[in-house]
């Protein structure tokens, strides 16, 4: 295995919540907020993956496919996976309610903030690599609901306040800031929600369980070794039968089948960002030869190893040569 590939597959293998992150490129954008007093609701189409932070205040979610509703309260974050649309509604008092509509520039929260009686909400979504849609939209439930509340979020709630300073106060360097802390409060919303809930079968369950942990360091650390069975049960101490059929509960697909997609999302990511020749990446993930491995990359991808370099390459943005305010 070259050096490259070999360090990049490896500097992070105790840790693969990082190491998938860097692999599907996730990145949490903040799009807008609103600050409201009185009764209120906001409505609004969504598509991939929304989330809703509650800064402050309380207030009501329903959403598309989802049974019921949830209570936000401060600190809280939902995420929506792959709903087509959602609905807030909070405030207290008499009247009928007002609809409001996230603003880009958050003018709202600028000038009421955190004041007795208002509700603050902050939306955005989350940006995934093509290799990352089908990953973490299995990975997650319709509605998986962070609660701020807990004793053990105070990271979360943190990572939140922080991220509304920056977006309130404008100040020099904060666009810059809000992106950080977007990434940041992603993490720890998945963070907080890990500890919080039973997780579907996929790779987010497979990297928090212990037992399947040192197999799932040996895929992770070289992806290149043909594995067996025999082998990756003995490094979870555990019998072929029970590896397998654990593995499978968890992950939602058989340990070779999931060895075979992390090579994949290596070679996606090989193909993406350098030169490598086919023919050495097949050798490199194990494979006997190009064709072979093609063949892999193909049915996993939907297409070729070069066709996908080529599209990938096409449609990454022009590098900026100047600088905007």
């Amino acid at each position: 295995m070259s050096p490259d590939l070999l360090r990049k597959s490896t500097e992070m293998a105790s840790d693969h919540l990082s190491e998938v992150f860097d692999l599907i490129e996730v990145r949490g954008v903040v799009s807008g907020g609103f600050a409201v007093r009185g009764p209120w609701v906001s409505r609004a189409a969504i598509e991939g993956l929304k989330f809703s932070a509650m800064v402050g205040g309380r207030a009501r979610l329903t959403a598309e496919g989802v049974d019921g509703s949830i209570e936000l309260e401060p600190g809280d974050v939902a995420i929506l996976n792959n709903r087509s649309w959602l609905e807030i509604e909070g405030g207290d008092g008499d009247g009928p309610r007002r609809e409001v509509m996230p603003e880009a520039d958050f003018r709202s929260a600028r000038q009421i903030g955190h004041d007795r009686g208002t509700d603050v909400v902050v939306g955005g979504h989350i940006d995934l690599n093509a290799a990352g849609q089908a990953l973490l939209l299995q990975a997650l439930p319709p509605l998986a609901h962070a609660r701020g509340s807990a004793a053990a979020a105070g990271n979360l709630r943190g990572s939140l306040h922080r991220l509304f300073d920056e977006v309130t106060e404008n100040r020099i360097g904060s666009a810059f800031a809000i992106r950080q802390h977007g990434q940041l409060l992603l993490l720890e919303v998945l963070r907080t929600y890990v500890d919080q809930a039973e997780l579907p079968p996929g790779w987010l369950r497979l990297v928090t369980d212990e037992r399947l942990r040192p197999a799932l360091s040996l895929m992770h650390a070289d992806p290149g070794t043909p594995w067996s069975l025999r082998e990756l049960a003995r490094a979870a101490a555990m019998s072929r039968t029970s590896f397998a059929g654990r593995f499978r509960t968890v992950a939602g697909v058989p340990p070779l089948a999931y060895l075979n997609r992390w090579r994949m999302l290596l070679a996606q990511r090989a193909l993406r960002d350098g030169d490598v020749r086919v023919g050495s990446l097949a050798a490199e993930l194990g494979y006997a030869s190009e064709s072979s491995f093609s063949t892999a990359f193909k049915q996993e991808v939907g297409e070729s190893p070069l066709r996908y370099r080529y599209r990938v390459r096409d449609e990454l943005p022009a590098p900026a040569n100047t600088l905007t305010t």
